[in-house]
């Protein structure tokens, strides 16, 4: 007996995976020489109904596998139909060599096709071998049945398992495990239909316990509907222990085969849902960032007008308000909108990513939306919020400096109305006219006390035109009834001073008549009227309204307190002195027996007033000591205050800054897999979010310290807006330090790159990333590529690739690499993606080859809503051979993929 193959064998190379499997598989059919009786009449009839399957596309059919291949006619007339080639021409003789040349032309065709034939040669086959027929049947069924079959790059045996486990996956009772024991009920046989064809099976009406009725109704079905040949009988599969394999295998790929088509179509299906999938994603998030960016946009348009207003308020409460009204602006409304704006930029940045990963063309925001738009926004928002707050605090200062002056306006005012009250009838009266030569001396002499008492209150008008003349020149709303008050005193001072001068004429007129007056109520009347005015000037000053906004100028105030109180015995004496005059003007009367008419002619300061007054001044010596103590413990408390919120600030500000460093640290270095820096960095955002309550302490003391109107503090240099501009980046750059590591996650997850790529894209990165600023310049960039292999040197060709290359990574040509496009573009090189192309193939696989699709195959092939999605999008198909409803679904598979894949 020649062994056909192993003399054919010696030239022939083999190569591929399917090969050695075939190989491999008719070993099996080597160690199953021995068929068992009820297998092999299982194979008998599914063989014989396989060729016949096939053969009668060509007019013919065989009865008997064993005889009816003997002379090799029928048989490469089998390998013609199922392979679609031309053999060699048969020999039409009738003896035994021309059969035996006859079927070494058919063996010799299927070891061309690379199977290797073992122990089967041309004489056995001629002289009606059973066992060797079979076998090169089976051979036949594996190279042209089953040898395509591939799931999931499985081998073919293992893809047919796989194909039919998945489609009966979702059947009760069927559990297919193997090409024997698992199909003896009949029940996946009928699964199988029902997957495809559900119209032909009531699924649903079978019962396990009667394989007979389930194998039959499977085999009628499949032989009545789809044109595959009963190749089994009930009976045979349910009395055998253990069905033949390959009859199994060999009728389930005709199975396979029947429903390729609708697989294909699935497959296409599947592809085209998951390519809308993540458009319709990518517009939700798309119609998510216009609506969000709109929303601040518009808050931001409306908070400026507010923050931009400086009409003044008139009185210090109103203004205090919009102190609040701005605080609550700060705690409560803006940091949401930080917030808002920090995960609008990381939403970008997020679509931006898939759209890449996607192949999709970059998301342009509409006009004014762009993230630039919003950052301008924003920077806007807060030069006019910090303006707003310079604002605020000097018109705090502005107004507690008027109420100040106002007050002592008022004062002032009070005190020198009250004196000028009836000196002009004083000045105007006509007593010297019938008065005596002596009272006209003395009226002469009061005069001039009077005199000497107007001039000492020139510099209270004076005090009192230039506290006036201030609060206009700081624009104070009361500021028309100051002036006319101020107007009033001035010209009743001018008023004053002409009487005066006028009454002094007339005394003078009369002067030679009158006698010298008593100089001890001369001397009484000069020292008594300094002393006067000195008292009043002290009750003044005691009762003067005092600001200060430190500790030293409440010391220094104190301090001149205290110096003043050190005059008191000095004056004390001269009280003493002065009363001592008019005791020595009573003596002398008592002594002298004369009678004294009335007071003093010469001044209207009775002894009487002058301790009245001391006494006063007594008493306001220690009111105006508490005042001033209080006052040391009011700007102690400030000075507390002070270190309080220095001693939280000096301690806050270098955390953030050290925050900061770290977050930059840890960007740059490559410690785990991303997953680990992405849990270390959302650890680490965990950890800086529950410094809040610091920071929200922190404002606490703030708020204390303007509610004490404190303007400075010289324990610290920070102050609350650079801290809170320092928490608002931390937060910001935290957030957008885990948006870039999930970013590449993302990267990475959808084309396929590994950990060790990613680290070594990273490591050569940071090292050619010299300052660490996160981006390659437009040198380092080149060497980091030719570092990684690529020819950029410096010369025609390698300038060129450059060029391409800062296209791709630097659209903007803005002279710097990020991280993010450097591993887009090592991506980008090395992966492939779905492109329009593949779309447009997939359509046309669902559209049955036509140039355009309809709505009734749409909702067909695709779920619901991604099919009404197509519909919805696709343009009326106009080519020559349209029809009524046609959609054109090749410009709608560009669209998807933008301008740059036509």
């Amino acid at each position: 007996m020649v062994d056909y193959h192993a003399a054919n064998n010696q030239n022939q190379q083999y190569s591929s995976g399917g090969s050695q499997m075939y190989m491999e598989q008719e070993n099996d059919w080597d160690r199953d020489l021995l068929l068992d009786p009820a297998w092999e009449k299982q194979q008998r009839k599914t063989f014989t109904a396989w060729c016949n399957s096939h053969l009668r596309k060509a007019g013919t059919q065989i009865e008997n596998i064993e005889e009816d291949f003997r002379d090799g006619l029928k048989l490469m007339l089998l390998l013609e139909v199922i392979s679609g080639e031309r053999l060699p021409k048969p020999e039409r003789g009738k003896m035994r060599v021309h059969k035996i040349n006859n079927v070494n032309k058919a063996l010799d065709f299927i070891a061309s096709k690379g199977v290797k034939l073992v122990s089967i040669g041309a004489e056995e086959i001629v002289d009606g071998n059973v066992k060797m027929t079979l076998g090169m049947i089976w051979t036949i069924i594996l190279r042209f049945a089953i040898q395509d079959i591939s799931v999931e790059e499985t081998s073919a045996k293992e893809g047919l398992l796989l194909w039919c486990q998945r489609k009966t996956a979702p059947y009760k009772n069927v559990n297919v495990q193997n090409f024997h024991i698992s199909w003896k009920d009949g029940l996946a046989f009928n699964a199988l239909i029902h997957r495809h064809r559900p119209e032909l099976i009531d699924y649903e009406k079978l019962r396990k316990d009667d394989p007979v009725t389930n194998l039959n109704n499977a085999f009628e079905v499949a032989e009545k509907y789809l044109d595959i040949p009963k190749m089994l009988d009930a009976e045979d599969i349910v009395n055998t222990a253990r069905p033949d394999e390959k009859a199994i295998m060999t009728y389930v790929s005709s199975f396979y085969h029947a429903f390729s088509g609708a697989q294909k179509a699935e497959t296409a299906a599947n592809r085209i849902c998951k390519v809308l999938a993540v458009n319709q994603e990518n517009e939700h998030l798309m119609e998510d960032y216009e609506k969000l960016a709109s929303d601040l946009l518009e808050w931001i348009r409306r908070t400026i007008p507010w923050l931009e207003n400086r009409a003044p308020e008139k009185t210090m409460a109103e203004m205090q308000q919009k102190l609040e009204d701005f605080r609550d602006y700060r705690r409560v409304h803006k940091p949401p909108k930080v917030q808002e704006k920090c995960q609008l930029e990381i939403n970008f940045n997020t679509l931006q990513t898939k759209l890449r990963l996607s192949n999709r063309p970059a998301f342009m925001p509409s006009e004014g939306r762009m993230v630039s738009d919003i950052n301008s926004a924003w920077h806007n928002l807060e030069g006019a919020e910090k303006g707003y707050e310079e604002w605020l605090l000097n018109e705090i200062r502005r107004l507690e400096r008027l109420d100040h002056l106002a007050e002592k306006f008022r004062q002032k005012a009070t005190i020198h109305e009250s004196w000028t009250a009836g000196k002009e009838s004083m000045l105007t009266q006509k007593d010297y006219e019938t008065a005596s030569l002596s009272e006209v001396k003395a009226l002469l002499k009061k005069h001039e006390a009077f005199e000497s008492d107007l001039a000492a209150h020139q510099d209270r008008v004076e005090q009192i035109a230039a506290i006036a003349q201030e609060l206009n020149e700081l624009d104070y709303y009361d500021a028309p009834s100051v002036n006319a008050r101020c107007q009033k005193i001035c010209e009743q001072w001018d008023l004053l001073g002409s009487l005066t001068q006028s009454r002094r004429e007339s005394l003078e007129r009369t002067e030679k008549q009158l006698e010298s007056i008593d100089g001890l109520y001369l001397e009484y009347a000069k020292r008594a009227a300094p002393f006067n005015n000195w008292m009043e000037g002290a009750m003044e000053d005691l009762q003067d309204m005092f600001i200060v906004h430190n500790i030293e100028e409440i010391q220094g105030l104190i301090t001149a307190h205290e110096q003043f109180k050190s005059t008191l015995p000095e004056a004390n004496k001269e009280r003493e002195s002065i009363q001592a005059i008019q005791a020595e003007v009573q003596k002398i009367a008592r002594y002298n027996g004369i009678k004294l008419s009335g007071n003093n002619p010469y001044t209207s300061i009775t002894p009487e007033s002058i301790d009245s007054k001391w006494d006063k001044v007594q008493q306001l010596v220690p009111q105006r000591d508490k005042a001033l103590q209080e006052e040391l413990g009011r700007q102690q408390s400030n000075d507390h205050l002070r270190r309080q919120f220095a001693n939280q600030a000096n301690v806050i500000g270098p955390w953030i800054q050290n925050k900061m460093e770290e977050i930059g640290r840890i960007s740059i270095e490559m410690n785990g897999t991303l997953e680990d820096q992405l849990t270390h960095l959302r650890q680490y955002e965990q950890s800086i979010i529950e410094y809040k309550p610091k920071i929200d302490q922190l404002e606490g003391d703030y708020q204390l310290i303007q509610e004490a109107l404190i303007f400075d503090n010289k324990y610290t240099a920070y102050t609350m807006e650079h801290l809170r501009v320092g928490w608002e980046q931390l937060l910001t750059t935290i957030a957008r330090t885990i948006n870039e590591i999930e970013n590449q996650i993302l990267t990475r997850d959808a084309k396929g790159i590994s950990q060790e790529q990613l680290h070594e894209y990273r490591a050569s990165f940071n090292h050619f990333d010299k300052d660490h600023s996160g981006v390659l310049a437009a040198e380092e960039f080149k060497a980091c590529l030719i570092s990684l292999g690529y020819d950029v040197e410096n010369d025609k060709q390698g300038d060129a690739e450059f060029a391409r290359i800062m296209g791709i990574v630097d659209p903007n040509n803005s002279g710097a690499v990020t991280f993010q496009a450097f591993i887009d573009f090592m991506s980008r090189e090395t992966t492939d993606t779905d492109t329009a192309d593949q779309v447009i193939a997939s359509f046309k696989i669902l559209a049955g080859d036509k140039n355009y699709i309809t709505a009734e195959e749409l909702r067909r092939e695709l779920p619901p809503d991604q099919a009404e999605y197509c519909i919805a999008r696709m343009a009326p198909y106009s080519g020559p051979d349209a029809v009524p409803g046609a959609l054109d679904y090749m410009s709608f598979s560009t669209a998807l993929y933008g301008e740059s894949d036509l």
